[in-house]
């Protein structure tokens, strides 16, 4: 069972969003860029060059 402001809260917006101590609890990265994510899993941005 999950507890309000330990496994999540409401941001402003009225949305809930999952803390790091919840993530850890699930065990694994679902790869979402989640705002508390323990493992940083972040999408590496593709950089593209523009010739002239």
């Amino acid at each position: 069972m999950l507890t309000e402001n330990i496994d999540y809260y409401f941001n402003a917006d009225g949305l809930m969003v999952f803390t790091k101590e919840y993530h850890l609890k699930r065990g694994y990265c679902c790869k979402n860029q989640c705002l508390h994510c323990p493992w940083n899993f972040r999408v590496k941005k593709r950089y593209t060059q523009i010739k002239k």
